[in-house]
């Protein structure tokens, strides 16, 4: 399959202090691009054949020369940008999408994310990672996290998806994608009953499965995956400097 990498985003102004630089995978760490550790996990991986790189102008600058990397230009929002992605990928079948803020991701954990999603059929698959996992090899990271009947997760920044069915719902993503952070406002957004149950932690993982995917016309699973890598973003300079660390360490 073909991959897309989200890079159009832009950093917080302290992390543009910090880093001197105003694209989000333009943050260099220990001497590499923070965007070049995610292509480098994906094209080590065999279930990848080509990857797109939806970014800003300083961003196709720095590969407009690698041979490996199709370049797109990034859209107005992350949906915009995978719209303009999808149109540089010949990919028939599933696409997998990452963002550019997860450098501490590996090919071992895009290969199990693709390996369980390889024996069913739907249009969406998105990676959850239980807190628990989490935070045993991240002590003292910030996530968000929703609670549910089976556990405390969070989620990734891959996912699978069918690019037929992006059209079709791309406005309800942007609100998704708008409200992913504030689990609240989210659950206000995909009906009382559902609120309701969220609040008194008596949603399971297939309800919430099933209401998305009423919600956007599509057949959505969500995978626990054990790489917690797949969630860990650098959107704040903790962030940052908990990364740096780690890969020192």
């Amino acid at each position: 399959m073909d991959a897309i990498i989200l890079a159009g985003s832009t950093n917080s102004a302290k992390l543009q202090e910090a880093s001197g630089v105003a694209a989000e995978g333009m943050i260099e760490i220990h001497n590499k691009l923070m965007v070049q550790y995610v292509l480098e996990a994906l094209l080590a991986s065999e279930n990848i054949n080509s990857v797109v790189v939806v970014g800003l102008p300083e961003v196709q600058e720095y590969f407009r020369d690698w041979p490996e990397v199709v370049l797109a230009p990034a859209g107005s929002t992350p949906v915009k940008s995978l719209i303009n992605g999808l149109k540089h990928s010949d990919s028939a079948g599933m696409v997998l999408v990452a963002t550019d803020d997860i450098p501490l991701i590996t090919t071992e954990a895009v290969d199990h994310f693709v390996g369980q999603c390889q024996d069913r059929k739907a249009d969406l698959f998105y990676p959850i990672i239980n807190r628990e996992v989490h935070e045993a090899r991240y002590p003292g990271s910030e996530r968000t996290y929703v609670k549910l009947k089976e556990g405390t997760f969070t989620g990734g920044n891959i996912f699978l998806i069918n690019p037929n069915k992006v059209p079709q719902c791309a406005a309800k993503v942007e609100d998704f994608v708008r409200l992913r952070k504030k689990p609240f406002e989210l659950c206000k957004l995909v009906g009382v009953t559902f609120l309701i149950k969220f609040l008194l932690r008596a949603l399971s993982i297939t309800e919430a499965e099933s209401r998305v995917s009423s919600l956007l016309g599509i057949n959505g699973y969500a995978v626990i995956s054990p790489y917690p890598e797949v969630g860990l973003d650098v959107d704040k300079l903790s962030d940052l400097e908990m990364v740096k660390n780690y890969m020192t360490g």
